[in-house]
């Protein structure tokens, strides 16, 4: 497995885009900002984008999915309790300085517990809501890789101060992932760097209660 990370925009998030060594299909996820800086890097590893993948829908995450779509004709998977802000981004921009964003009508939906077969790979659709109402993470079992959106970091978590935050149901979301995933799991984040969970389960502050509680 192939993942690149380009971490974009302001907010310094990570986009992932990532393919099976020697398979020219491709997978991108959350493109948040950069979309030309991110198409020269699709276009000089030679990849076609089969889809684009949606963790949740804060701006960060989403701000390039239009011109990325448009430009590979990419099909776009969003969290079915978030479609609506794909599609009005800038009504929910919560500071000045930040776009302006092109809006995007989602072609599919995940709600969690779908199985997406995708460039060659089996991806399974976890429901991972508390940093974000609708928020999904997407594991690729045979890979062993997640990629966890804002619900987990390298030694931090989500916020949960943002509209539809909640630290109860966060909790809920990471303890979901470390009793159903293995420790040699590689986390691919959305902000921050590139961990494990079982290095997250050992010495992640934030996790102390929630591990204390398996």
């Amino acid at each position: 497995m192939d993942v690149r990370m380009f971490t974009v925009g302001q907010v310094q998030e990570n986009c992932f885009i990532f393919s099976h060594d020697g398979d020219p299909r491709a997978l991108v996820i959350d493109p948040g900002e950069e979309a030309p800086r991110l198409l020269a890097a699709i276009d000089e590893l030679g990849l076609t984008v089969e889809a684009i993948l949606l963790t949740h829908t804060h701006f960060d995450h989403i701000g390039a999915v239009a011109p990325v779509a448009h430009a590979t004709g990419a099909e776009v998977y969003c969290p079915a309790l978030e479609v609506a802000v794909l599609a009005d981004i800038m009504a929910y921009v919560p500071w000045d300085g930040f776009g302006p964003y092109e809006s995007y009508e989602a072609d599919h939906t995940v709600s969690g517990g779908e199985r997406l077969s995708l460039a060659g790979f089996e991806i399974d659709v976890i429901f991972t809501p508390g940093h974000s109402v609708g928020h999904v993470a997407y594991s690729i079992a045979d890979q062993n890789a997640l990629f966890s959106g804002d619900v987990l970091f390298e030694g931090s978590v989500g916020r949960t101060d943002l509209p539809g935050g909640s630290w109860e149901i966060l909790s809920a979301s990471i303890a979901t992932l470390l009793d159903t995933l293995p420790d040699e799991t590689v986390v691919h984040p959305g902000h921050m760097g590139i961990t494990t969970l079982g290095k997250e389960r050992a010495t992640n502050p934030f996790l102390l209660d929630i591990v204390s509680a398996r």
